[in-house]
């Protein structure tokens, strides 16, 4: 299980997490939600080690993370896929998912992962030769979570996979979180289309300005006034 306490970040002057708390069960999808600027990216690159609170506890399966390097955090099978895919445009596609093995030196198994990433993105076969920024944003955005299965996540964060994309590709996308978990993996998500991202969370928070306002099952979320006044848009 991933739990935060209380954690505080700051951005020079700027307090962008103020004392956030949260919990992701092993097994489990958690969608975080919230409007630009809330402080969903911060929580995530703070579980990962590329932002550092000033105060707070990170922990995963009991192990304090928060002084912990991020090399440390992606071998204990904390993964994430940052926003914008941050694919190699210059790499193939082949060598941008050979890329998300880089840990590993189990070559069988890699190979057998290569496999399983392209039943879930066929297209991504097909496209093994080409360069990855020739792809399209939807073609890019599955190679940055087949990227990141190559790691062989425990806990699966994903940053606004849906962000550009296409009704049909968003779909997709969700259809493979809901896979993913299906297979075991514990997921955390955030992502601005909320009504998508609750739909199928187990449990979900919501962020405003650096602190968590709401929280409860994806259900209760979805059916809560206030949640569909501010993200769902309905009066």
């Amino acid at each position: 299980m991933l739990e935060l306490k209380n954690l505080q970040v700051y951005y020079g002057g700027i307090h962008a997490l103020q004392g956030i708390s949260l919990k992701v069960p092993d097994g489990k999808i958690v969608s975080l939600i919230g409007a630009n600027g809330a402080g969903k990216s911060t929580t995530l690159n703070s579980i990962v080690g590329l932002v550092k609170p000033r105060d707070g506890s990170i922990a995963w399966n009991g192990q304090e993370l928060t002084n912990v390097n991020t090399k440390h955090i992606v071998s204990q099978g904390v993964v994430l896929v940052p926003e914008g895919r941050r694919i190699f445009p210059n790499l193939t596609t082949w060598e941008n998912i050979t890329l998300g093995a880089y840990y590993r030196n189990d070559k069988a198994a890699i190979e057998k992962d290569r496999e399983m990433v392209y039943e879930l993105f066929p297209i991504l076969k097909e496209r093994a030769r080409q360069n990855a920024g020739t792809l399209s944003g939807g073609e890019q955005q599955m190679l940055a979570v087949a990227r990141g299965l190559m790691s062989r996540p425990k806990l699966f964060m994903l940053d606004e996979p849906s962000l550009g994309l296409a009704p049909l590709i968003v779909k997709a996308i969700f259809d493979t979180i809901l896979k993913i978990n299906a297979e075991g993996t514990t997921v955390l998500l955030v992502e601005q289309n909320a009504r998508a991202a609750l739909k199928i969370a187990d449990y979900a928070y919501v962020l405003e300005t650096g602190r968590i306002t709401m929280a409860g099952t994806g259900k209760e979320l979805l059916g809560d006034a206030r949640v569909k006044e501010a993200y769902l848009g309905a009066k």
